[in-house]
Parts: C-alpha cells; sequence; structure tokens
C-alpha cells in the first residue's frame, strides 16, 4: 500500500470503526486514540520521506497526471502533517477528561477524526478542485462539532462561523469554475504551467484575487476574521483547540501553495499591493484584540488572528522585487512559526480549558490566584504565552526575527514597524493575562459544582505538558527547524521539481 494513502485512510477507517462501537463511549475512545496514534505515525513517516527532498505522488487508477486525481508530498507538506499528527494526539487524550459524556455519545470521536481526515487530504492533494472536497469535508465535520452539546453560545457562535465558510467556499466554487473554464485543468502542477502561458493575464489576476478572498476567510485575514473570535471560544476546550491548531492552518497552507506554485504571474499585484498590506493589519488588528480581551479564550482566537498575519507577511514578500536569499528568508520564517504556531494555539487553548475547569470561568476579571493554586498550570501557561509573543528561547522567536530580518533586507520597514508592533501588543496581552487570571487574587471563588475534581487529572497533564515541552524544544532547536523550512522555502520558491514529479513526461 502506498504510504500517501495513510494518512485519509487511518483516520477515515477509525471513524467508521466508531461509527460501528456507537453505543460503547470506552471503545470509541480506543479506537480515536489508536487513529490518532497511527496519523501521528505515518505521518511521521512521511515528513521523514520528504525531509530528504523527495517528492512523493500517487496517482489514482492509474490515470497520469493531469487526468487523474493525485496526492502529492512535498517539504511543505510533510511539515504540516507533521503537526497535523502530534495535535490530533494531543486532543483525543485531552478530550478523554475534557468532553463530556452527552458528547462523547452523539458522535465527537468519529467526527474528529472525519475533521483530521478531511484536513491529510487537504495538505496531500494536487488537484485544487479536491483541494475544494477536502475543505467541505473537514467543515462539515467542524460545522456539527462546533455546534455538539446545543448551548446557546455555541449556537450563535456556529451561525457566524458557518455563514462565513458558507460564503469562502461559494467563492472557492466559482473561481474552480472560471478557471477551469478558462485553463482546461485543476491539476495544480499543470495548472502552474498553463498559467505562465495564458493569454490573458488581467483574467488570471482577477482569478487569483478571488481565490486570494476565499482562502482570506478562511485563513482569518484581515478584515475576514470576524467569524473567528466570535466562534472559537464557544465549543469545549478540546474542540477548540483542535480547530486552533488546524483549520485556519488550511487556509493558510492553500494560500502558500497555490502562491506560489500557480499564481505567481504578477505578485507585484497580488503579493505586494493586495496581501502584504491585509496581512500586516492582521498582525495588529489580532494583537489589538489579544489586548482587550476579558474572556482568556477570545483573547486567544484573537492570537490565532496575529499568528496568521505573521505568516502570510512571509509569503507575501516572496512577490517584493529584491535579493533572493531575502525573499527565502521570508518564507522560511513564514513556514516556521506556522508550524510552532500551531502547537502553541492547540496548547494555549487546551490549558484555557483546564483553567475554566479550575475556576469555573475564563473571565480575567473574577479569577486569579493561579500561580499560587496551580503552579503547574502557571508554568505550562507561561511557556505557551511568551512563545507567542515571541520571547527567546521559545519556538516564535527565530521564525518571528527571520520574517523581521528579511522586511528590513526588502527595504520594507513599515512591515517590520507591524511586526514589532504586533510583538508589544503581544506582549502587553500577555502581561495582562498573567497579571489577572495567575497573580491578583480572585474576587470569588468558583462553585464547587463546576470545579475540576482533581484539577489536574492525568488526561489533561499529558497533553498540554508534551506540547508545552515540544514548544520549548522548538525553540532550542531553531537551527535545526528553520534548517528544514528553509528547504522547504528554496523547493517552494523553485517549483519545477514539484511540477516534474507530479507530471514526468505528461502535458
Amino acid at each position: 500500500m502506498n504510504l500517501l494513502v495513510l494518512p485519509v485512510l487511518v483516520p477515515m477507517v477509525a471513524a467508521a470503526s466508531s461509527l460501528l462501537l456507537w453505543k460503547s463511549v470506552s471503545a470509541q475512545r480506543l479506537v480515536a486514540l489508536l487513529g490518532a496514534l497511527g496519523l501521528a505515525l505515518v505521518n511521521g513517516m512521511i515528513f521523514a520521506r520528504t525531509q530528504t527532498g523527495e517528492i512523493l505522488v500517487l496517482g489514482f487508477g492509474n490515470w497520469p497526471a493531469p487526468f487523474g486525481i493525485a496526492f502529492v508530498a512535498d517539504r511543505l507538506a510533510g511539515i504540516m502533517l507533521l503537526a497535523t499528527g502530534v495535535i490530533a494526539v494531543a486532543v483525543q487524550i485531552y478530550s478523554f477528561s475534557g468532553i463530556d459524556s452527552d458528547r462523547e455519545s452523539f458522535g465527537f470521536y468519529p467526527l474528529t477524526l472525519i475533521l483530521l481526515m478531511g484536513v491529510s487530504g487537504a495538505f496531500l492533494t494536487g488537484d485544487i478542485f479536491n483541494l475544494y472536497v477536502w475543505f467541505e469535508v473537514l467543515l462539515i465535520a467542524s460545522f456539527v462539532l462546533m455546534s455538539l452539546g446545543g448551548e446557546r453560545l455555541q449556537l450563535q457562535g456556529a451561525v457566524k462561523y458557518v455563514t462565513l465558510n458558507l460564503v469562502s467556499s461559494a467563492l472557492f466554487l466559482t473561481a474552480l469554475g472560471l478557471l477551469n473554464g478558462s485553463l482546461g485543468t485543476l491539476n495544480m502542477a499543470h495548472l502552474s504551467e498553463r498559467v505562465a502561458e495564458a493569454g490573458d493575464p488581467g483574467f488570471t489576476t482577477a482569478l487569483a484575487v478571488l481565490f486570494l478572498v476565499a482562502f482570506s476567510i478562511k485563513s482569518a485575514l484581515f478584515p475576514l476574521y470576524g467569524w473567528l473570535p466570535a466562534s472559537y471560544h464557544t465549543p469545549p476546550a478540546a474542540v477548540s483547540a483542535l480547530f486552533a491548531g488546524l483549520l485556519t492552518k488550511v487556509g493558510v497552507y492553500a494560500l502558500i501553495r497555490t502562491f506560489t506554485l500557480i499564481f505567481t504571474q504578477d505578485p507585484g499585484f497580488t503579493h505586494q499591493l493586495v496581501l502584504l498590506p491585509l496581512a500586516a493589519m492582521t498582525i495588529l488588528a489580532g494583537g489589538m484584540g489579544f489586548w482587550v480581551q476579558h474572556d482568556m479564550r477570545r483573547a486567544f482566537a484573537f492570537a490565532i488572528v496575529a499568528s496568521v498575519g505573521v505568516a502570510l507577511v512571509g509569503l507575501a514578500m516572496t512577490g517584493i522585487p529584491g535579493s533572493e536569499a531575502a525573499r527565502t528568508l521570508a518564507l522560511a520564517g513564514a513556514l516556521a512559526y506556522v508550524f510552532q504556531t500551531m502547537l502553541v494555539k492547540t496548547q494555549l487553548f487546551l490549558m484555557a480549558g483546564i483553567v475554566r475547569r479550575a475556576m469555573g470561568s475564563c473571565d480575567l476579571r473574577t479569577i486569579g490566584g493561579l500561580a499560587a493554586t496551580a503552579p503547574w498550570l502557571a508554568a505550562m501557561a507561561m511557556i505557551g504565552l511568551l512563545a507567542f509573543a515571541g520571547v527567546p528561547p521559545l519556538s516564535g522567536f527565530a521564525p518571528k526575527v527571520a520574517v523581521l530580518r528579511a522586511s528590513l533586507d526588502l527595504q520594507q520597514g513599515w512591515v517590520a514597524a507591524c511586526i514589532l508592533a504586533g510583538s508589544v501588543l503581544a506582549l502587553a496581552g500577555v502581561a495582562r493575562i498573567w497579571s489577572e487570571a495567575f497573580w491578583k487574587k480572585p474576587l470569588h471563588r468558583p462553585d464547587e459544582s463546576e470545579q475540576d475534581q482533581p484539577a489536574n487529572a492525568l488526561a489533561r497533564i499529558v497533553p498540554v505538558t508534551g506540547l508545552a515541552l515540544c514548544i520549548v524544544a522548538l525553540g532550542l532547536g531553531a537551527g535545526t527547524v528553520f534548517d528544514a523550512a528553509e528547504a522547504a522555502a528554496r523547493q517552494l520558491l523553485d517549483p519545477s521539481a514539484y511540477i516534474r514529479a507530479v507530471l514526468g513526461g505528461g502535458p
């Protein structure tokens, strides 16, 4: 069996098995954990293969590209799959004590596995229409997970989440129809060649902007990010953490893939004049939202927005004329930042779930004293918060510095100012959360009925601590991480090897 089919097959089989075991929650838990561990294993194997420079290709039904459907794994896909496997294991373990029995009995575990299947398919597909299909698979699962439980706040968040994402899907599908009608193909490697030969560059640029809008909604880019902080804080922590680590990153991945492989014919407009200012404004909007929020989970939702901005600034600067080394540095910094922020945001939302269990709330105005009552939790929170703010030697520092250096090398001082301002806002927000939640005394004792008994259950300690250790390791091993990201950036900026691997001797 080809290795590339396993990231989709493993969670699909696990999800089907969970449905067959519908009446036994304990059996569903076991299957979900085995599915997550299996996914992490096969994703790690793909990552190891791609880091040698090999581009793995699987054509289904013996149809050659561009006529058949293909899965493709290059260095970028390997990096994203590795993070997906780690997050899958962490969230599944946490959910054993973080998801109530009602949600478990109504399909929580098969839904998470279907979502993981959709995410893996999106990272592997070599066909842009099937990217749409995998988006819909993961979005359908996420719609149900968002509203599972039927609480009023959840349903309000789910309506906003569904509405904006349906708009995004409609734009995506419209753009696909126009693209196929004008260029006659949907294989991304073939599109790269066809776009370069297109006789109407203005129409192609208009299509690029349409794709940019669709993917901007999915990745929560300014000014289309409002659905995220309105919804991500409403479901249980395990669901929010899964969304925080994966969903917007699929949108970021789609932007990186299409705007380094397909839509590169007019970078002065699409990258420099459109994407770059939007990404810079995303950093500021996310940073300001993070700073002023009273609800810890809403603050972390804005932190996701700010992180998306940093990553997409790096992508946008690849379209600025100048030093090839600086452009590579910008994209490498963006890739390293995306990888570490997937783990950081997952850890922060899981940590917020523990705070809510221990204190009965995540409202910074009423909770407090956690540094004294839960020192382990305080230490884990400090690691995640400082990594988000980019404090050395944690994982967020080196990638953000790389993007900052690239902006100065490419003479984009205003972009550097936005990155620095975003970092200051992040530090201010971190200081506020630490002061309110961990240092000051709470205004009232939490309701005993809402407190977690015990607060530090093993199923929550293991994933939060494991992710914190990963964050520290990524910071201490920043050189190795950046080497992998730089190699991936070079492969993206010179897609000839990707095109040859997919098309071979085909048209």
